[in-house]
C-alpha cells in the first residue's frame, strides 16, 4: 500500500509584519529576563507570534475552533452572520459528505460513521473498520453545516483525508483516538454507542506535552483538562467583549504553543503534517476549479492545524503533495446515534464535561444573544416565528471589513487585560444546590435543606481557594460530593453522575426513520402492525397471538431474525419458541431496538433485508476458514428455522460433507450428533423422504467415525464425551447407514481395536461390546465386582463411572447396570474408604456428565422402592436369585394359559390385526377341530424352523408334542402341550 509523499516539515519564513511588532518587542524582554539571552526560549515565544502573524494575515479566512467548545460555537455562529461566506471548507472526512443532509432527521447527538465490514488492502485481523465523526449542537462544525445547508447558494466542502487514509496513515499500534487519549472501558452502556471504531473529530486542542499539561493543571488548581479549558479559555473567550479577531488570533496562540512544545513522535507529526498538505492542496483544486474567490471563502479547522508551518499552507502554496490512491476497500456511510459519554469516553474527555458544554452554550446563547443556526426540520429543534425566521434569511454581510485588512494586534490586549472578575450568581447557585438535592432525595440519598445550604456554601469555598469568585460548574460538582455522598451504595447513582444529569442530563441522539438505511426502514415498516414506537429508547412488551391475527406471523418471523443477528437485549423472547417443525401460537417479547439502534444501522450495511443478511452471515460462517462440521449443520438448521429455504439448506448440508471428511479430530462429535438428530427428525416427520445430502453425510460420517474410533479411545486429548458422542452417532444412525450400503463389520472392527488406558474410556468401550454383543451384562456386573474388590483401583472407580454414564449417550439402555455399579460402592465400601471418595465422585458427574445425571436419575426412581418404610425389606433386582426354565414352566402352569385366555377374554385386537391383513375366519371353540378353523397352526407344525428360532431366542428348551388322533389340536391344547414355548411366550406378554 502506497503512503503519502513523506516530506520534511519546511518553516516558510514570512516577511515581517507591523501588526505584531509590540508583541515581539515584550516577548524578546521577557525571554532575556527569563533566561538571561537569547536562547530557545526566544526562538519559541517569537515563533508563536510568527505563527499568529502568518494565520492572519492568509487570504483565505481560517476560524481555528476546538472541538465541542461552546465558545468557539458562539464565534463561529457571529462570524457567520457577519461574513456570510459563499463556501465554507470543513476539516472532516471528505467521504462523509452526502449524509449530512441527513443530520435534519436526527436529534443530536449523532455520529457520522464510514464502516467497511469486508478489507481489502489491510489485515484481515483489522476488519471491521469503523470511523465515527461525532456531532453535537455546542459545536463550531454544526453551525458550519447547518449554515451552509440551509443557506441558498452556498456550498460546503469537506477537504479532510477519507476513512480510509485515515488507516492507511495511522497504524492500529497507535492510539485510536487522533490527539487523545486512549479511551476506556465504558462503565455505562450509553459510552459504548460508539463500539470500537475510531474517532475523528474537527479541532483536537489538547497539550501532547505531559509536563506542560501537569504544569497548567498544577498551577491552575484544577483537576483535569476540560475544567482547566473551561476556566481559562472558554469564560474569557465566550465573553461579549471578544471580538472574532481576537477569537481567532487566541486560538491561533493556543494551537502554535500546543504545536511547538509537541513531543517528538514522529509518526505522529508526520500525519498532522500530511492531513494539513491534503486539506490546503483539496482547497486549491476546489478553488481552481470553481473560481471561488477566497475573500468569499471560510476554512474552519482545528486550531491546531491552523497554526501549520508545512510548504504547501495557504493559498498561493506549493502543490508538490500526491495524495495516496484509496485501497479496494468498500465502504458503507450512514448516522449513528451518540451520547455525551460516548464522546467523553471516545475522546478522553472528563465526564460530564460534553454536558456541561451543552449548558454553557445555551448560557452564552441567551447572554451574547448570538442567533444560533440549526438545520430546518432538526428534531427536537424549537421552531422559530415566520417573521424572526424570514428576517433572519435576508440577513446581508455586515460592513465589518475583510479578515486580513481588519487583524491588527488584539493579542498584547488580550493577554494584558486583567481577568475579570465574574460575580457570583446567588440564584444560580442557589436554584443548583436545590436541584441537586431534590435529585438525591429521589436516588435514595438521606439528603436534606441541611445539605443544600452544606453544598451552596462549599462550593462558594472552593471557588475561592481555587482563585476564582464565581463557582464553576465543577467546583459545584466537588462541592455536591463532599456534602452528599457520604458513603457509596452498591447499585446507588453516585453523587457526581447525579450533577451531571442535572446539567443537561447525557444526551442521547437518534437517528430519523428517513436518514436509516434500506434495510433498518424495512426492519420497523414490517413491525409496524405492533403499534409500538420502536425508535423510542427502552425495553417495549409485544404481545402477538397469531391466532386471531395471523398477520402478526411475518412480525414473528422478524423478530426471531432479529434475535439471531442483533446483539443481546435487542429482541428477546418472553414466551413462545421456535424449533425445528414448532412453531408458537402466542408469543411475548421484550423489544430494545431505539436502545440498539446503532447495532440495527450496521446490519444495514451488509445487505437491503435482514434476510439477505442472514444468509451471507451463514455462508460466511460456513465456508469460512475455522468453519467446522458442527458449524456448517447450524448453519443448515438455522437456514431452515429462520428463513426456510431448502435451496440454501441442502448446499451448505452438501457443503458439510466436505468439512466432515477433512477433520481429523472429534472436537464437535458432540455438536454434530445432536444437529444431526435434530435435522434427521425434522426431516422425517415433515418430508416423504429424506434429502440426499443427509444420506450421504449419516453414510459417510459411519465410515469416517468407524475410522477415528480406536484413534479417539487412545488419544489423551479426545475428552470422553466426545468418544461417546462417536459411539452415539454410530450406533443411532447404524440402521439407516446399513440400509444405505454401509458394512456392520467396520463398527465391529474399530471397537475391536480400541484398547483405551483411560479408565473413563475402558467403562466406556465395555458399554460398546455390550451393545454389540461381545460382552454380556454378566460379564460387565463381574467386572464391576472385580473393580471395587481391589484397593489400587477404588479410588479412580469414580471414572469408570463417569464413563459408564457417558456410555448412556449410546447405550441408553445400560441404565440399570449403572445404577447398580453406584449402588454397590455405596453398598460395599467403607466409610474411611467411602468419605474420601464422595467428592471425587460427586465432581467428577457433575463436570462430565451433567446432562445425562436426570436419565440416571430416572432409572435409579424406578428401581428404589418409593417409600422410606419398604426400604428396610426391599431387595435390590441384581441381587435376587435368577429363575430357571423349570421353575417359570411350573409357575405358568399354576397360574393357567395366561396369554391364552387373555386373548379370547379381549378379541378386539385380534380383530384389528385381522381386518389388516386380510384375515376372514371366524374365532374357533376349543371343542373344534384346529385344522379346520386354524390353518395357521398347521403351517406352523408344517414348518416348524419359524418356532425353533424363536424358541431358541427366548431360551426355550422344550420338544415339539406329536399330533392327537392324526389331527393337529386346537390352540389352546397346542400351547399346553408345548410348555416352554407357552411359558417363554406368556413371560413375554407379562414383561409388556
Amino acid at each position: 500500500m502506497s503512503g503519502p509523499q513523506k516530506r520534511v516539515p519546511q518553516e516558510s519564513s514570512p516577511q515581517e509584519s507591523t501588526s505584531f511588532a509590540a508583541l515581539r518587542g515584550q516577548l524578546q524582554e521577557a525571554a532575556a529576563a527569563f533566561a538571561g539571552g537569547p536562547d530557545a526560549l526566544e526562538g519559541i515565544l517569537l515563533g508563536l507570534v510568527d505563527d499568529v502573524d502568518r494565520a492572519v494575515r492568509e487570504p483565505l479566512e481560517i476560524f481555528p475552533v476546538c472541538h465541542h467548545s461552546p465558545a468557539s460555537a458562539t464565534a463561529m455562529a457571529r462570524r457567520l452572520r457577519e461574513k456570510q461566506p459563499k463556501v465554507v471548507y470543513l476539516e472532516l472526512c471528505e467521504d462523509m459528505a452526502p449524509l449530512l443532509t441527513e443530520l435534519r432527521n436526527c436529534r443530536l447527538p449523532v455520529a457520522v460513521q464510514a464502516f467497511a465490514g469486508d478489507v481489502d488492502g489491510f489485515p484481515q485481523e483489522w476488519a471491521p473498520l469503523s470511523v465515527v465523526a461525532p456531532i453535537t449542537e455546542a459545536s463550531a462544525e454544526y453551525q458550519a453545516i447547518a449554515y451552509a445547508l440551509d443557506t441558498p447558494g452556498v456550498e460546503l466542502v469537506l477537504v479532510d483525508r477519507s476513512a480510509d487514509h485515515v488507516f492507511q496513515w495511522d497504524s492500529r499500534g497507535e492510539k485510536a483516538v487522533e490527539g487523545g487519549e486512549t479511551p476506556q472501558a465504558p462503565e455505562e452502556p450509553e459510552a459504548a454507542l460508539h463500539g470500537e471504531a475510531v474517532g475523528v473529530e474537527i479541532g483536537d486542542l489538547r497539550p501532547r506535552f505531559a509536563e506542560l499539561e501537569e504544569h497548567l493543571l498544577r498551577h491552575g488548581k484544577v483537576r483535569h483538562w476540560s475544567e482547566w479549558w473551561h476556566q481559562y479559555v472558554e469564560v474569557p473567550l465566550g465573553d461579549s467583549a471578544a471580538d472574532h479577531d481576537t477569537y481567532r488570533q487566541v486560538m491561533f496562540l493556543i494551537g502554535s504553543l500546543f504545536r511547538r512544545l509537541a513531543p517528538g513522535d514522529g509518526a505522529r507529526v508526520r500525519v498532522d503534517e500530511d492531513r494539513e498538505r491534503y486539506m490546503w492542496t483539496r482547497m486549491r483544486e476546489h478553488m481552481g476549479a470553481t473560481g471561488t474567490d477566497p475573500a468569499d471563502a471560510l476554512y474552519v479547522c482545528g486550531a491546531f492545524h491552523a497554526a501549520s508551518r508545512v510548504a504547501e499552507f495557504g493559498v498561493g502554496g506549493s502543490d508538490t503533495f500526491t495524495v495516496s490512491p484509496r485501497s479496494g476497500t468498500t465502504w458503507q456511510y450512514g448516522l449513528i446515534p451518540s451520547s455525551h459519554a460516548a464522546i467523553e469516553a471516545q475522546f478522553g474527555l472528563a465526564a460530564g464535561s460534553v454536558s456541561i458544554a451543552a449548558t454553557e452554550w445555551a448560557k452564552s446563547l441567551k447572554r451574547t444573544r448570538v442567533q444560533a443556526y440549526r438545520l430546518a426540520g432538526q428534531a427536537g429543534a424549537k421552531k422559530r416565528p415566520a417573521k424572526k425566521a424570514a428576517t433572519a434569511r435576508r440577513t446581508q454581510p455586515s460592513s465589518a471589513p475583510a479578515a486580513d485588512t481588519a487583524a491588527g494586534d488584539r493579542l498584547s490586549g488580550f493577554l494584558q487585560r486583567p481577568p475579570v472578575i465574574d460575580t457570583l450568581d446567588e440564584a444560580e447557585l442557589l436554584g443548583w444546590s436545590v436541584d441537586i438535592v431534590r435529585a438525591a432525595r429521589r436516588a435514595g440519598y438521606l439528603a436534606s435543606t441541611a445539605d443544600a445550604i452544606a453544598v451552596f456554601e462549599t462550593s462558594i469555598l472552593l471557588a475561592g481557594m481555587r482563585d476564582r469568585a464565581k463557582p464553576t460548574p465543577y467546583d459545584f460538582q466537588d462541592a455536591a460530593v463532599t456534602c452528599i455522598e457520604k458513603d457509596v451504595v452498591p447499585g446507588r447513582r453516585d453523587v457526581r453522575r447525579l450533577v451531571e444529569i442535572m446539567m443537561g442530563g447525557d444526551r442521547i441522539g437518534q437517528v430519523g426513520y428517513e436518514a436509516l438505511p434500506p434495510l433498518a426502514r424495512d426492519v420497523h415498516d414490517r413491525l409496524a402492525p405492533l403499534g409500538l414506537k420502536l425508535q423510542q429508547r427502552g425495553v417495549q412488551r409485544a404481545l402477538l397471538d397469531m391466532a386471531s391475527r395471523p398477520e402478526l406471523e411475518a412480525c414473528s418471523d422478524v423478530l426471531w431474525m432479529l434475535r439471531r443477528l442483533m446483539p443481546h437485549g435487542t429482541a428477546r423472547p418472553i414466551m413462545g419458541e421456535r424449533k425445528l417443525g414448532e412453531r408458537s401460537i402466542q408469543e411475548s417479547w421484550d423489544l430494545a431496538l431505539g436502545t440498539h439502534q446503532r447495532a440495527l444501522i450496521e446490519l444495514g450495511y451488509e445487505g437491503v433485508s435482514i434476510e439477505q443478511v442472514l444468509e451471507q452471515r451463514l455462508r460466511r460462517d460456513a465456508y469460512g476458514p475455522r468453519a467446522t462440521t458442527a458449524t456448517v449443520l447450524a448453519a443448515v438448521e438455522d437456514a431452515t428455522l429462520y428463513l426456510g429455504s431448502r435451496r440454501l439448506a441442502d448446499e451448505l448440508g452438501t457443503h458439510a460433507l466436505k468439512v466432515l471428511a477433512t477433520e481429523r479430530s472429534v472436537d464437535g462429535a458432540p455438536e454434530v450428533l445432536r444437529r444431526v438428530r435434530t435435522l434427521l427428525a425434522y426431516y422425517r416427520t415433515s418430508e416423504p423422504v429424506l434429502p440426499t445430502w443427509i444420506e450421504s453425510f449419516v453414510k459417510t460420517g459411519y465410515a469416517h467415525y468407524c475410522t477415528l474410533l480406536p484413534t479417539a479411545f487412545r488419544d489423551e486429548d479426545a475428552a470422553v464425551g466426545q468418544v461417546a458422542a462417536m459411539l452415539g452417532f454410530l450406533f443411532s444412525m447404524e440402521s439407516l447407514a446399513l440400509s444405505l450400503g454401509c458394512d456392520h463389520a467396520q463398527l465391529e472392527l474399530a471397537v475391536a481395536q480400541s484398547h483405551p488406558e483411560d479408565p473413563s474410556k475402558t467403562a466406556l468401550l465395555w458399554a460398546a461390546q455390550v451393545q454389540l454383543g461381545t460382552l454380556s451384562r454378566a460379564e460387565l456386573r463381574a467386572r464391576c465386582d472385580e473393580l471395587l474388590d481391589n484397593p489400587l483401583v477404588v479410588p479412580s472407580y469414580p471414572r469408570y463411572l463417569s464413563g459408564f454414564v457417558h456410555a448412556l449417550e449410546p447405550v441408553p439402555g445400560l441404565a440399570d447396570v449403572v445404577v447398580e455399579a453406584v449402588s454397590n460402592a455405596f453398598g460395599r465400601l467403607p466409610d474411611r474408604v467411602l468419605l474420601p471418595w464422595l467428592p471425587l465422585l460427586i465432581t467428577t458427574l457433575r463436570s462430565g456428565a451433567a446432562e445425562l445425571a436426570p436419565l440416571l436419575i430416572r432409572e435409579a426412581g424406578r428401581i428404589f422402592p418409593g417409600r422410606l418404610e419398604a426400604l428396610d425389606a426391599w431387595v435390590p433386582p441384581w441381587r435376587t436369585p435368577p429363575v430357571t426354565p423349570a421353575a417359570r414352566r411350573t409357575a405358568a402352569g399354576a397360574e393357567g394359559p395366561r396369554g391364552a385366555a387373555l386373548l379370547p377374554a379381549h378379541p378386539a385386537t385380534c380383530d384389528a390385526v385381522a381386518d389388516l391383513l386380510g384375515c376372514t375366519e371366524e374365532w374357533a371353540s376349543p371343542g373344534d377341530p384346529a385344522g379346520a378353523a386354524r390353518p395357521g397352526i398347521g403351517l406352523l407344525v408344517a414348518h416348524p424352523a419359524a418356532c425353533d428360532a424363536v424358541a431358541e431366542l427366548l431360551g426355550c428348551d422344550g420338544e415339539w408334542a406329536a399330533p392327537v388322533g392324526g389331527t393337529h389340536a386346537s390352540g389352546t391344547t397346542l400351547t399346553s402341550r408345548h410348555p416352554a414355548t407357552s411359558a417363554a411366550l406368556e413371560s413375554l406378554l407379562t414383561g409388556m
